[in-house]
């Protein structure tokens, strides 16, 4: 029998009241139910300090916290990332998280004399659930997705893991609560599909 997919769902959103948390929940419970095997991870409740003050050239301690997200993610099969797209990206949040937690060693690691690197989270995959007060079509279509693009390629990619399927959820400016309903049921089906 096939083990139970080991699956790390991450929420970006710096309000854990907000639609992003309900979309992280309905996920959450949707692989649970499909029989995986789930550990969430709220970044608003972790203390610690987003900014990588001096980039690599010192190490910068870790808080504990940050030591137990990159045990999580070491864990995970499977990692999930729920936020808003706020300015064409991300929280500033979840990129301090990114900024400390994916560091050189444990993420990635170069090569001496090479441009290339090893990817040290391969073998893992990836889903992101963005929302976004302007359509879908308009963000790819007219604006180019470049939050998607960092995510996907310059992070997640960057670091071994893939595939990363990206699903939008807009516009959340115009959706009424049936069609934020008709939301949290697509998120539940696609962390089945994924479980």
């Amino acid at each position: 029998m096939k083990p139970a997919k080991k699956i790390l769902v991450v929420l970006g959103h710096p309000n854990k009241a907000s639609y992003c948390a309900a979309l992280a929940d309905a996920y959450a419970e949707g692989a649970k139910g499909a029989g995986a095997t789930v550990r969430t991870l709220a970044l608003a409740d972790l203390p610690f300090d987003p900014v990588l003050h001096e980039g690599y050239t010192r190490v910068q301690p870790l808080e504990a916290t940050l030591d137990a997200a990159q045990a999580d993610v070491k864990w995970a099969d499977h990692l999930v990332f729920v936020y808003p797209n706020w300015w064409g990206s991300f929280p500033a949040l979840l990129k301090g998280f990114f900024d400390r937690a994916l560091l050189p060693g444990f993420a990635f690691k170069y090569r001496a004399n090479s441009p290339l690197w090893d990817k040290l989270l391969a073998g893992r995959s990836a889903r992101v659930l963005v929302t976004m007060d302007s359509p879908p079509w308009y963000y790819r279509w007219i604006v180019g997705a470049p939050g998607d693009k960092q995510i996907r390629r310059a992070i997640l990619e960057f670091c071994g893991i893939k595939p990363v399927r990206i699903s939008h959820f807009g516009s959340m400016k115009q959706a009424n609560a049936e069609k934020r309903g008709r939301w949290l049921e697509q998120a539940a089906a696609l962390a089945r599909g994924d479980a």
